[in-house]
Parts: C-alpha cells; sequence; structure tokens
C-alpha cells in the first residue's frame, strides 16, 4: 500500500489546516497593505477597511483566484520528477505553506509588511532544492517570478507617480478645485470599475463555469464601469463645499471627493489582492489534495475545487478582522503623509498592477506593488516627504523573507518524511 492512499486522509487534513493557517497569515499581513493607504488617508476607518476588505478579498479569491494557483502549485517544482515520489511533493507542499505561515505570523506580529508571495516561493524553492535536488526547481519559472519582484514595484511607482502628476495639473492646479474634482473623478471612477472587471472577466471566471469572448469582456467591463461611475457621482454630489480658515484654494473639499473615489480603489486593490495572493495559501493545498484524489498522479492542470478558494477567502478574511491593524499603520502612515488624492493614486496603480499580474498567471508581491505604488507618490511630493527609515526597515524585512521561508520549509520537510516514511 502506498504513502498516499495510506495516509491520504491526513495529508488533506493536515493542507486544510496549514492553508487556512497560511490564509490568516496573508489576511494579517498582505490585507493590511490592501487597506494601508485608505485607512492612512483618512477616507475609511479601520471599521469600514473590515467590512470592505470582508467582501472583496473573499470575491476576488472566489472568482478571480484560479488562473495564479496554477503557478504556484506546479510551476516551481517540477512535477515530472516526482512521478515515482508523489508522497515527496505532498510532505513538500505541506512544509511550504506551514513555513510560510509560521513566517507570516511572526512578521505581522512586528508590523512589518512583508511579502506572502516571497514568503511561498521560498518555501516552495527551499524544500525543491534540499529535498529533491537542485535539477527538481524549475529555476526559469523562478527567475521570472523573481523579476516581477522588482518590475511590480517599478510599474505600480510609475503608475501611480503619472497618476497622481495627472491629478495635480487636472484638478489642484485649477482655477476652481473643487469644480475641476468634481468634473475629473467620475473619469478615475470609470477606470477603476473597467480595470478590474477587464481582467477578471478576460482570465478569471473559467472555474466558475463563465468563459466570455475579449470582445463580450470589453462590452461588460465597460457597462460595469459605467455603473460604478453611476454610483460614484451621486455620492460625489453629496459633498457639499465647506469654507475653511486657512484653505483659500478649497483644497480640503478637493480631498473630500476624492474621499468618495478611495471607497472604490480600496474595493479594488481588495479584490486584486484576493485574486492573486489566495493562491500562496490555497496553491499548495490544491496540490495536495489533486496527489491524495488521483492516488499519487500528478496533475497540475486539473481545477482547484471550488471549497479551496473559499478556505482561502475565509481564512484571508479572519487573518484580517483579528491581527491585521498593525501592517496597516505601518504602510498608511509610516512611509508617507497620505491624503485622499495621494492615497488613490497609489491604490489604483497598485491594484492595476497586480489585476494585470493575477490575469497573466504571474504570483507577485501586493506588498512590493503597494508600497513601490506609495513610494512613486511621494516621490511625485519630492525625496523629503518619504521617511527614509521605515523604508529601511520595510526592506529589511523583504530581504530576510525568503530565506526564512526556505528555511523553515526545508526543516518541516524532513520532519514530516521522518514521521511518514519514505
Amino acid at each position: 500500500m502506498s504513502i498516499i492512499a495510506q495516509h491520504g486522509e491526513i495529508f488533506i487534513i493536515l493542507a486544510c489546516l496549514f492553508g487556512f493557517f497560511m490564509a490568516w497569515g496573508v489576511g494579517a499581513n498582505d490585507v493590511a497593505n490592501a487597506m494601508g493607504t485608505s485607512v492612512g488617508s483618512k477616507a475609511i476607518t479601520i471599521k469600514q477597511a473590515i467590512i470592505i476588505a470582508v467582501i472583496f478579498e473573499f470575491l476576488g479569491a472566489w472568482l478571480a483566484g484560479g488562473e495564479v494557483t496554477a503557478t504556484i502549485r506546479g510551476g516551481i517544482v517540477d512535477p515530472d520528477l516526482l512521478r515515482n515520489d508523489p508522497h515527496l511533493l505532498v510532505y513538500g507542499m505541506l512544509s511550504a505553506l506551514l513555513a510560510a505561515a509560521i513566517w507570516l505570523l511572526i512578521a505581522s506580529a512586528k508590523g512589518w509588511p512583508v511579502s506572502t508571495t516571497h514568503s511561498i516561493v521560498g518555501a516552495i524553492v527551499g524544500f525543491g532544492a534540499v529535498g529533491l535536488g537542485v535539477e527538481a526547481v524549475a529555476w526559469g519559472q523562478v527567475g521570472i517570478i523573481a523579476s516581477s519582484w522588482l518590475f511590480s514595484p517599478l510599474l505600480a511607482g510609475s503608475v501611480a507617480f503619472i497618476l497622481f502628476k495627472s491629478v495635480q495639473h487636472l484638478i489642484f492646479e485649477a482655477r476652481d478645485p473643487f469644480a475641476a474634482a468634481k468634473r475629473t473623478v467620475p473619469f478615475y471612477i470609470f477606470l477603476v470599475g473597467f480595470v478590474v472587471s477587464m481582467v477578471t472577466l478576460t482570465k478569471g471566471l473559467t472555474h466558475v463555469g463563465l468563459d466570455f469572448t475579449f470582445a463580450q469582456s470589453f462590452m461588460l467591463s465597460v457597462a460595469l464601469g459605467l455603473v460604478i461611475t453611476g454610483i460614484g457621482i451621486v455620492l460625489e454630489n453629496r459633498v457639499k463645499v465647506e469654507r475653511r480658515a486657512g484653505d483659500q484654494f478649497g483644497y480640503d473639499n478637493v480631498e473630500r471627493v476624492f474621499g468618495v473615489l478611495m471607497i472604490f480603489t480600496a474595493c479594488a486593490m481588495a479584490f486584486a489582492h484576493g485574486s492573486n495572493d489566495v493562491a500562496n495559501a490555497v496553491g499548495p493545498l490544491a496540490a495536495v489534495i489533486s496527489v491524495v484524489h488521483s492516488d499519487g498522479m500528478i496533475d497540475t492542470s486539473a481545477l482547484v475545487p471550488w471549497w479551496v478558494l473559499i478556505l482561502g477567502g475565509g481564512g484571508i478574511v479572519v487573518g484580517l478582522v483579528t491581527y491585521g491593524h498593525k501592517v496597516i499603520a505601518t504602510v498608511g502612515t509610516g512611509i508617507t503623509e497620505l491624503t485622499p488624492s495621494r492615497g488613490f493614486a497609489a491604490t489604483l496603480a497598485a491594484a492595476t498592477t497586480v489585476v494585470l499580474a493575477s490575469g497573466t498567471g504571474l504570483p507577485i508581491s501586493t506588498t512590493h506593488t503597494l508600497v513601490g505604488a506609495v513610494l512613486g507618490v511621494g516621490l511625485a511630493r519630492g525625496m523629503a516627504a518619504l521617511n527614509m527609515r521605515v523604508i529601511g526597515t520595510i526592506v529589511m524585512s523583504w530581504l530576510i523573507t525568503l530565506p526564512a521561508g526556505a528555511g523553515l520549509a526545508i526543516m518541516f520537510f524532513f520532519l514530516f518524511k521522518a514521521i511518514f516514511g519514505g
């Protein structure tokens, strides 16, 4: 009797427990990145941020989480080399989940916004290279993922820089900034709705039975964008002009209009994050389930069971509610002073980058992307606007994450091997 057949149920129970623990870590650490800009700019309260995240993280994970999950479970370690020893893949994925989850627990306790993607990819590479042999790791794929960690903050930072400059030019430098804001903000709201809808519809819905053509996706995205814009205009019209001493240009009123927009960008960022980072928790879990159910056959193309994405989405929500406030403080107020207009530019830039990456199946770091976007907004205001000490701490925590995840995974891999045999 094979090890898989003998201990299959135990493996699935452990995978579900570790997967939920990992999803909890994603919620505690990474969702804070998604909500940090909105809370830091005072556009929404912590309580509102948690409600938005609960709904949209879950929807992102369930509706658009399938593409990246496939990369995490089968794209990093070469499954063909494990045909004769499928139980080693099970040990490895269990080790990766537990290792990454423990590291996220430590980082969240310290308030460090580390990368959950770094954690899980580092853990999978660690067990693959040491436990199975260096040739078992698909180094080409790892190289692509690693390059995206540099590329994503640069792209998000550039987009945020351009967006914030457009806000400055079109609104803050206008003769009547408040009137300019009311005219321009609906276009930004449409952009948010269109971008998120387009990538979700073109890439993310096959596993729930919806497969649209590009033209259908485009038309639906335009329609959804217009509906969201309509809701935004109704909310925007409730913002009345208030005259305050010391605010001769009416910038406070402009920021209140952007506060409406930040609600939409917060929803977009939560959805984008759920779609990309749920894979960090459920990718290894899906791999274990696939191997056990097929009695040792490794099929990386099998669809992710719907309940697995729901388990991941649920874990993310619990993590945010119970422990997310520490990292929210670091991202929202630590890097640079954020107002709703600055927070909007950072959040939309990050959400666009993350959703595009989810569509291509690249597990990029939401942390790196959002911090890059916040830096882009800070740079648009000049270097003096950045808190270099906080940025240095964040970068240090990023550098520690890969070896920490890999080291813990190697230790757990040999522990499982000793307990179950093989």
